[in-house]
């Protein structure tokens, strides 16, 4: 089939034009991000995705594994986290900038299938709402101290500001990012070079806290930030806005992409390792410090006290708290909505809006909350961590072996229904092994004297399984088609997704090349979201025979 493009670039609403449509249209929820919607630079992205991390979360990590297994065994296991971090988080994060979608665009052709990774959403899912409730906690301890504010109705206000942060999506999250990041970076910088430049007996203080090196403990303490793996899916959800990789931009290309991609953990590394540093200095020096060291408020308070009037230091931890809180948690509201809704809309067919899972994520926050997760942090983060390491690691090997190596999956990413196979075994398979299987070790299941390796499980099953149901099934199970009836090239020059616009004849609108397939029933193209709430399939490809 050919389809001439459309020579006006622009969307435009129509009267009968969806609520699903218009929705969708602020920022390409649920799609591919066309160029013509991408125009910030590489720079803008990258300090977007970075001003995400800005979350306090990594500080009570560090406190908590460093008072738990000590600052050897915490440091140690921080930077295997690191390694971990980086090298599985750089295959998708390059995807994602090179191809303009999403992680679970990326995760539906890279071994899971079209409904396969619909397990994979709630999994991130549940991310954005245990880390939202986490630094939901960390604000209201912010707003107790400083104000009195009791915590249940602190953790209401820090959920409720929220919400209409984050419904004009990624030219508010944008914006918020790039102005709240120089004064977030003052306010945490300027107390840990106070307390090393006037407190240098700190530094050995620090580094002889707690017990000596034990393997077991450093990968326990691994496996709790190990949680944070998933943190890639929400820088992805910047990444995806990059402008198109040229010859001109290169540089500038891959250098937004690595810091602001994988990169992220380098920066989180460097927050846990100061956050145990500052709790070990308020268990040393602040009467009752024991009870306080884990929180970031208490931790920047106290060494606001230093060298500032009592009034100015509680102003300014509270400001930070409130800050940080809210550039991280707009991205987990953002990110959660996005997840819920791709899960929803395909299984059911229909697309109820982003808010109204963005609200069902808040709320589920909010219970979080309410019930004081907090005191049972290192287990919550310690038993997520093995489902986000499945997830992460069977995608990045999927690209890695079976795309680039084995040749065996598609090296293009593929995400329209139609093309793909409802679940692929490679990736589906893979993952419910690993996680399965690290989470009984975790559990002692296999036994008190493995438990500790949990991560080592799940990183080794999700890394190896993925190459080997590949070669198992031959590749059979990635795509339910090769031709999605178009003419026009999904590519240009450079290997950038094509900028060639054709017209949706359902819902009328304007999409890029890459976000449409041919009709079956009409001679006509159609968009992935109207591809995904078709309920009688009558616009959906046959596959080939």
């Amino acid at each position: 089939m050919s389809v001439e493009p459309s020579l006006d670039h622009r969307t435009t609403a129509e009267p009968t034009q969806s609520a699903a449509t218009r929705e969708t249209l602020e920022d390409y929820t649920l799609r591919f991000a066309p160029r013509s919607y991408r125009r910030w630079s590489t720079g803008v992205v990258a300090v977007s995705a970075l001003g995400g991390i800005a979350y306090l979360a990594d500080f009570a990590i560090g406190a908590n594994i460093g008072i738990a297994y000590g600052t050897t065994n915490a440091l140690w296991g921080i930077g295997i986290f690191a390694v971990v971090i980086f090298a599985t988080g750089l295959p998708l994060a390059y995807y994602a900038a090179r191809y303009n979608i999403d992680l679970d665009l990326i995760t539906r052709g890279s071994g899971f299938g079209y409904y396969g990774s619909v397990v994979t959403n709630v999994i991130f899912a549940s991310f954005t709402f245990i880390f939202f409730a986490l630094e939901g906690s960390i604000m209201a301890q912010g707003l107790e101290l400083g104000l009195g504010v009791p915590l249940w109705l602190g953790y209401a206000v820090s959920t409720l500001v929220i919400f209409p942060l984050v419904i004009y999506g990624m030219k508010v999250l944008s914006t918020l990012q790039v102005w709240t990041t120089p004064l977030w970076l003052i306010l945490m910088v300027l107390p840990f070079v106070y307390l090393v430049v006037s407190h240098p007996e700190s530094v050995s203080t620090f580094l002889d806290y707690g017990p000596d090196a034990n393997f077991g403990s450093m990968l326990l303490a691994a496996g709790v930030c190990l949680s944070l793996i998933a943190q890639i899916a929400e820088q992805i959800d910047y990444l995806r806005f990059m402008p198109p990789k040229t010859p001109e931009n290169s540089r500038r290309w891959w250098t937004a992409m690595l810091l602001a991609g994988p990169g992220w953990v380098i920066f989180g590394a460097l927050k846990q390792a100061i956050g145990l540093f500052l709790a070990v200095y308020v268990i040393a020096q602040v009467d009752n410090g024991a009870a306080i060291a884990n929180q970031p408020v208490h931790q920047f308070l106290e060494i606001y006290r230093g060298f500032l009037p009592a009034w100015l230091a509680m102003t300014l931890a509270v400001v930070l708290v409130v800050i940080s809180q809210v550039k991280i948690n707009v991205t987990n509201a953002y990110s959660g909505s996005l997840a819920w809704t791709n899960s929803y809309t395909r299984l059911t067919r229909h697309y109820p809006g982003r808010l109204v899972f963005l609200a069902i994520n808040l709320l589920i926050a909010l219970v979080l909350m309410e019930a004081n997760m907090f005191d049972f942090l290192n287990t919550i983060l310690g038993f997520y961590a093995n489902c986000g390491m499945a997830w992460i690691v069977v995608v990045a090997s999927d690209i890695v072996f079976n795309k680039y190596l084995l040749k065996l999956s598609p090296l293009h990413p593929e995400f329209r229904r139609g093309m793909l196979y409802a679940v692929n075994p490679v990736g589906f398979v893979s993952m419910g092994v690993a996680a399965g299987v690290s989470i009984l070790v975790f559990f002692g299941g296999l036994g008190d004297g493995i438990k500790p390796y949990s991560p080592l499980v799940a990183i080794g099953l999700a890394l190896v399984l993925p190459p080997v149901l590949a070669v198992i099934t031959r590749g059979k199970y990635y795509l339910r088609r090769t031709d999605d009836g178009l003419d026009l090239p999904m590519y240009d020059d450079h290997g950038n997704p094509s900028g060639d616009v054709l017209t949706c004849h359902v819902c009328r609108q304007d999409y890029e090349r890459p976000d449409m397939a041919a009709c079956l029933t009409h001679d006509a193209a159609v968009c992935s979201l109207c591809l995904s709430t078709d309920k009688v399939a009558d616009h959906v490809l046959p596959s080939h025979s």
